[in-house]
């Protein structure tokens, strides 16, 4: 399949996805009921199986506000009539420290009207839906039209995408860029599904532009994506892996009057292991270009990693730092009720399985640590009538974009996934992130949570499962000013079906293997879990732990933890190496104050 009919489906799917019908609640007492029964989902009866919730929903997390690639429709500006000429100063006050206190909303009364832009881009913006800009937007734009390198941070469905492709497609077309001109702007993904989703909203904001659009990535045909790129692509979306292949080997690519680089989610770069990838594309791109970085979270290694992406020539201004989350007194959106439930391994299952049969009108993501798990418990699922989805990185990438927008494209249902899905995607209103295995650190735990509650207004839930021995994780949570509240679950209330579970793995040779490698791979991965003092896998009951994979006794399989964990320690040595220690005190590994930084702050 050549790379201009990838781009033709994933756009056709693109323009079909999410458009979900609006409910209105229809009394508060309704309303009020279903906050009370949202408040705890594991309490008076929501984690009894039997019958699929019949209730109707009043669609309190429907049309949840659009965050990085699609916004808020309008957003409420400045309130009429003020009556006293002393009160904008009040308010002003106001305003910040409820800004402080994590309690204002992502949205700006700053149309994008205002900003200097073209007729033909404006046009686009109003059909794409969108009126006012978000913060990131409205702080941001401006210096990127300026020519200006911008390092931004801020918390995801916050709007960074248009953040950086309003001013990318403005400096294009004031350049009169044309095919023959070749890459103009290059923005880097970390994976192919949000490489996926930056394409199909490069594409609306390119609609009434003459200038052309690419995507390259792994898992797409090289030979087209290279005919592709021999004809002139303007606007080039790419991952790491395969924009290096291109820049080496394919001789019609080119690139020489490039102008703008763009690395969305540079943490997430950074994690998937394409640092050194990504050097190589720094020293085979112009050096004589603007730079932008967009990164969810701060670390010590996202900046290492920012000062060698900037190039401070001679004369030129220092990079813009904007960090619209700086002084929150929480990293979450406001819309987002998070809770945890402490639940023993051997019960794990059973409680995940209620809970799902009684959300089934729902839309929920399931994260686990390792893609066979992913694949044993959607397979089992689908075996005892619980319809569901799954993506991990093991699949097809055909497999997991088709995936993707089945599961955006509908209304209700699960999807399993790794951290594969966590980052940077817009998936239109999830109602739950449901957490089975526990999170790396405190910074992957809100990166899996942005996938709900995203835009302006929006509303979703958390829920994170917690061993009895994994507690200590809250304090870091809280350090890193994730607030969560306990969700007690009543084990009478969930139905014994351990027997009859085990007696489908004894019986299903095929389920039994994959149970078997679910096993293995959930205790590998926490062995390598990076908060060894709390996720310690010699302090796992692994009968216990096997129950959750529906054994009665632990299957006989490899479990060479030393070998594992050795080559974990390999893998990321150098990831550490740059790191400071997390602790209670330090969540994200931050530099401490006295360290000078590069950026200016606005």
């Amino acid at each position: 399949m050549g790379a201009a009919t990838v781009d033709a489906t994933m756009e056709a799917k693109v323009r079909k996805r999410g458009k979900r019908k609006k409910k209105t609640s229809s009394t508060a007492a309704a309303t009020a009921a279903a906050t009370a029964t949202d408040a705890n989902p594991l309490d008076n009866g929501a984690v009894v199986v039997g019958e699929e919730e019949e209730r109707h929903e009043d669609g309190e997390n429907e049309n949840n506000g659009r965050g990085d690639a699609e916004g808020e429709e309008e957003a409420g500006g400045d309130e009429e009539g003020a009556p006293e000429a002393k009160k904008p100063k009040v308010e002003e006050e106001e305003v910040e420290k409820k800004r402080k206190k994590g309690g204002l909303g992502i949205m700006t009364s700053q149309p994008f009207s205002d900003l200097p832009i073209s007729e033909l881009t404006m046009k686009a913006i109003n059909e794409m839906g969108f009126v006012n800009m978000t913060q990131i937007q409205a702080r941001a734009i401006p210096h990127l039209m300026e020519g200006k390198d911008v390092m931004g941070a801020a918390r995801t469905g916050s709007g960074k995408t248009l953040a950086f492709l309003i001013p990318a497609v403005e400096l294009l077309y004031h350049a009169h860029f044309t095919s023959r001109n070749g890459a103009g702007v290059i923005i880097v993904c970390p994976t192919r599904e949000l490489a996926i989703q930056t394409h199909a909203v490069a594409k609306d904001l390119l609609k009434y532009h003459s200038q052309t659009l690419g995507l390259v990535m792994g898992g797409n045909n090289r030979r087209g994506e290279a005919e592709h790129l021999a004809k002139g692509v303007n606007i080039l979306v790419a991952t790491p892996g395969r924009l290096l292949d291109h820049l080496q080997n394919t001789k019609g690519f080119i690139y020489r009057r490039l102008q703008c680089l763009i690395i969305d989610e540079a943490d997430r770069i950074l994690e998937e292991n394409f640092e050194e990838d990504m050097k190589q594309i720094f020293k085979r791109l112009p050096e004589d270009r603007q730079t932008v970085l967009f990164s969810a979270t701060q670390t010590k290694q996202v900046e290492d990693f920012a000062r060698l992406s900037f190039k401070n020539r001679e004369g030129k201004d220092k990079p813009v730092y904007i960090g619209v989350d700086d002084g929150r007194s929480k990293v979450t959106v406001e819309g987002l009720q998070q809770g945890y439930c402490v639940i023993p391994s051997n019960k794990r299952f059973l409680v995940l399985h209620a809970f799902l049969k009684r959300n089934l009108s729902k839309k929920i993501m399931v994260f686990f640590s390792s893609c066979n798990s992913v694949k044993f418990h959607a397979e089992l699922l689908r075996y005892i009538q619980v319809d569901c989805l799954d993506i991990h990185g093991k699949q097809k990438q055909q497999k997991r974009t088709t995936t993707f927008f089945d599961f955006c494209k509908a209304e209700k249902g699960i999807l399993l996934c790794t951290d594969v899905a966590a980052r940077g995607l817009d998936i239109p209103a999830v109602d739950w992130i449901v957490q089975y295995d526990p999170p790396d650190e405190p910074k992957e735990y809100i990166h899996r949570v942005g996938r709900t509650a995203r835009g302006e207004g929006g509303k979703g839930h958390a829920l994170l499962f917690l061993l009895p021995e994994e507690l200590k994780f809250l304090s870091y949570l809280k350090e890193a000013k994730v607030p969560l509240k306990e969700y007690e679950f009543n084990e009478k209330k969930v139905p014994n079906l351990q027997p009859h579970l085990e007696k489908i793995i004894g019986e299903n040779y095929y389920l039994n293997q994959s149970a078997k490698d679910a096993y293995r791979s959930y205790i590998l991965a926490y062995n390598s879990h990076s908060m060894k003092q709390i996720f310690n896998v010699h302090h796992l009951n692994l009968k216990d732990v096997a129950a959750s994979f529906c054994f009665s006794n632990p299957p006989k399989v490899n479990l060479d933890l030393e070998s594992s964990a050795s080559k974990f320690r390999k893998k990321m040595r150098k990831v550490e190496g740059r790191r400071h220690g997390i602790s209670a005190s330090n969540p994200y590994g931050r530099r401490g104050g006295d360290d000078k930084r590069q950026f200016t702050r606005f």
